[in-house]
């Protein structure tokens, strides 16, 4: 899975030139250093907590990069950002990314790896209330931010779960606002990935045992999780910043599963409201049932099934009534992937 053959030159040139300067990290450091402006998908939480880690760690300095993380708005936004050039590279949720490509073949955007192997999106309601199944949540209301990546594919889910979209109303409130609708009975239930919703929904009194959890993935989308993602145009200028860039990355996000105390420790440090207690959980279900899988174990981090890939691109554009007509290479490219050994959890 390459980009286009004429970009190959190119990128094998960069490919060379990222090779030596991480075999001598010490060349890098004497280097000056390659900026990046990095998005995440969401705050600086649990499920990120990898990445501040890494970066307060020294990691992306060693391999000559120097970059800004800022946190997100939701993954729908993400896509947007970087292809009007708001920031070099970022993760999202690869769906609402599937969606934005499809609808924007030209917007020159390319993912370039995949951390999470299984999707988190899910619709929450209180289990108290009237939702026992999707198709009760016709005729309630939903509250969540415009780009967040459970609204953004609801109609995915509702198709495969046979609930009629047209009849679910949606409420737009920002991101800090979305679980109190809940909790407050203001809105019927709220979109967005589990570690975001579920875990806030605890902070603030709602319980596990007092959510009813719908995963897109039980209704039929078996989905792809959280991606890296820059522009081809970025790729092929800084084809050794992209690769050296997801190195870091990998090796932050390995490192923090083996010492995730640690990397709560140091997420504190940079935030310091963290709640420790919740944000560790918050880590472990994003680690445990998003990045760690029986695939993933055996074959490594962002080593994909091109059949299972094309599988849940063709589902996003069924669910949306769009024709099938994004293909893998058109997406993504393994061509900035660090080495299978260091993609080993």
């Amino acid at each position: 899975m390459d980009l286009h053959p004429s970009r190959r030159r190119l990128l094998a040139g960069g490919a060379a030139l990222a090779g030596s300067a991480l075999a001598m990290p010490h060349i890098a450091r004497a280097q000056a250093m390659s900026k990046l402006r990095f998005a995440l998908d969401w705050a600086k939480q649990g499920p990120n907590a990898y990445v501040t880690m890494g970066h307060e760690k020294g990691f992306f300095r060693e391999v000559g990069i120097d970059a800004t993380v800022d946190r997100g708005f939701g993954s729908g936004r993400v896509p947007t950002d970087i292809a009007a050039g708001a920031y070099d590279m970022g993760q999202a949720d690869i769906n609402p990314v599937i969606k934005f490509m499809a609808e924007n073949p030209n917007s020159g955007l390319i993912v370039t790896g995949i951390w999470g192997d299984r999707s988190l999106l899910c619709a929450v309601t209180r289990a108290d209330g009237g939702v026992r199944a999707p198709k009760d949540l016709e005729g309630k209301t939903l509250a969540a931010p415009e780009s967040d990546a459970g609204r953004q594919l609801f109609p995915a889910f509702a198709r495969t779960a046979g609930v009629d979209a047209s009849k679910v109303n949606w409420l737009t409130v920002s991101p800090e606002l979305r679980e109190p609708m809940l909790v407050q009975r203001r809105a019927d239930g709220v979109t967005g990935a589990i570690t975001s919703v579920g875990m806030s929904l605890k902070a603030l009194g709602l319980d596990f045992p007092q959510q009813r959890i719908m995963y897109y993935r039980d209704h039929g989308l078996d989905l792809l999780g959280t991606c890296y993602m820059t522009t081809r145009a970025f790729a092929e200028r800084n084809p050794e910043v992209v690769r050296n860039a997801q190195r870091a990355l990998f090796r932050s996000l390995i490192y923090a599963n083996r010492n995730r105390e640690e990397s709560i420790a140091m997420l504190k440090k940079v935030e310091p409201l963290t709640d420790v207690a919740i944000e560790t959980e918050r880590q472990a279900i994003s680690m445990e049932q998003q990045v760690i899988s029986d695939h993933v174990m055996a074959n490594g981090l962002s080593n994909l099934d091109p059949a299972r890939f094309q599988k849940a691109i063709e589902a996003v554009e069924s669910a949306y009534g769009m024709a099938p007509k994004v293909k893998v290479a058109d997406i993504y490219t393994d061509s900035f992937l660090p080495p299978l050994a260091e993609r080993r959890l």
